[in-house]
């Protein structure tokens, strides 16, 4: 009995020990997995944290309020030649080329992912998405759907010294490119689509002989270069353009689509100055050229334009001064400060003048989208336009098909718009690849052995031009 008690004591122990270790094996698997879950969720926090986009925590740029020293201009090549190459000789920034194609992003990609739930970090993203997206940033691609239009047609808008498909120029390989920007969506363009796109809506082009290409590119694409019966030119009736006796064209030109209800319009300012006769009972009067005022037009026009494309550079020369009499005036009095006498600081304060103007109105005007056009560059080799200077090479894209800059090469247009809303329309990098696309030596109205290396052929390179615009808007 003593034995079998004894056992059973000790068997009451050993149960005892065993349910007390089984206890607290269970509080330990219990503790071990509340530890393994608060360390899981630590790491997850932690790579959460990190993988956050970063523009959380981006400050603004403090470049976008810096405005960059002015580039000189080395050289002068006056003339007397109205709408002919004559500005000084540009010296360009050394461009990047790239030789090799890159592969792009998927068209219309964005790297930064997208938070619905929280309006400023969506703001904060829409902005960096547009810094990203470069126009002028890209490649010419080979695109046999070109031209947009004919080169023998549109001959109610395009002039025939710029078309051309109507000269002894044989080959017109240059008519079939595309540019195609890096990280941005540039749809083809479709006249249509666009002055429906443009309904209710003036788009005007004010600048030089560039500005006017320009604009008659945009009227040969929204028609697809046919004459339609449709289109009525409103030049006289609702701007006042008119042809001054003397001059080889009119001051302007301007043309309405009834059925959008759209006028594109063109008016001849080649410095985005106002001038004005200093004596007007002077037939020979000499000619105030403020370089702080805009253009009268439009200070007139402006509450009538949605979308202004301003541009000028090639007009900025003594020659040209001396020929067309202009006087430099500032604060309506003749110009008394040596260094703005130099001709590329009155350009460069002129084109900031003009801006600051500009971004001034805007508020005043809130559908108003304005851009200001960076230089068309030349393609002068081995002389200028009077000294046998020729741009006769038929051979796309010698120079390079791509631009891998992501600051523009006209820094001064850039400067200026900086920080205001006034938009840069960048084309200089991408036009400098294009020297193949000139008149050259084509040109129905140049004297023997002179070639035109300022103007394009239409259809051409500033088609280009008007479809970074249309992408823009």
């Amino acid at each position: 009995m003593v034995l079998i008690r004894s056992y059973s004591n000790r068997s009451r122990t050993l149960n005892r020990g065993m349910k007390l270790w089984s206890l607290n094996g269970m509080k330990s698997k219990q503790i071990k997995l509340f530890i393994i879950v608060i360390f899981t969720a630590c790491i997850i926090w932690g790579w959460d944290k990190a993988s956050r986009p970063s523009v959380l925590v981006l400050h603004p740029d403090p470049l976008s309020l810096f405005r960059p020293d002015h580039t000189k201009y080395l050289h002068q090549h006056p003339s007397s030649e109205e709408d002919f190459p004559s500005e000084e000789n540009f010296v360009a920034p050394i461009v990047k080329v790239v030789e090799k194609v890159h592969a792009l992003p998927p068209t219309g990609s964005n790297s930064v992912a997208k938070h619905t739930s929280d309006a400023g970090i969506n703001e904060e993203e829409s902005t960096l998405d547009k810094k990203e997206c470069n126009y002028g940033k890209g490649r010419w691609v080979a695109d046999e759907r070109r031209p947009l239009y004919s080169g023998f047609g549109c001959k109610r808008w395009l002039a025939e010294g710029w078309a051309c498909r109507l000269t002894q120029r044989t080959d017109f390989s240059y008519e079939k490119f595309k540019w195609r920007p890096e990280g941005c969506d540039m749809p083809d363009f479709d006249g249509p689509t666009f002055l429906k796109r443009m309904q209710d809506k003036t788009i005007a082009y004010v600048g030089d002989s560039l500005g006017r290409q320009m604009f008659q590119s945009m009227m040969c694409m929204a028609t697809g270069g046919n004459d339609t019966t449709d289109v009525v030119d409103v030049g006289a009736i609702a701007y006042g353009f008119t042809q001054p006796v003397g001059a080889k064209r009119p001051n302007g030109w301007a043309y309405h689509f009834p059925l959008t209800n759209t006028t594109i319009l063109y008016y001849w300012s080649s410095t985005l100055c106002d001038l004005q006769p200093i004596d007007i009972s002077d037939p020979d009067t000499r000619y105030a050229m403020h370089l702080d005022r805009p253009p009268s037009f439009l200070r007139e026009n402006l509450h009538r334009f949605d979308v202004l494309v301003l541009n000028t550079g090639h007009h900025w020369n003594r020659g040209k001064m001396n020929s067309n009499k202009w006087d430099m005036y500032i604060n309506g009095v003749p110009n008394n400060d040596r260094k703005l006498a130099l001709i590329w600081k009155a350009k460069n304060f002129t084109i900031h003048s003009i801006v600051k103007w500009l971004d001034n109105e805007l508020p005043h005007h809130p559908n108003l989208k304005a851009f200001m056009r960076t230089l068309s560059p030349r393609h002068f080799f081995n002389g200028e336009w009077d000294s046998g200077g020729s741009c006769d090479n038929n051979n796309p894209m010698s120079r390079g098909f791509a631009v891998s800059n992501d600051s523009s090469e006209d820094p001064d247009a850039d400067g200026a718009v900086r920080g205001t809303g006034v938009r840069l329309l960048d084309i200089t990098g991408l036009s400098r690849l294009r020297d193949e696309g000139h008149i050259s030596k084509y040109s129905i109205n140049a004297a023997r052995g002179v070639q035109d290396c300022l103007h394009w052929c239409l259809p051409g390179i500033p088609d280009t031009w008007n479809e970074i615009l249309a992408a823009q808007l």
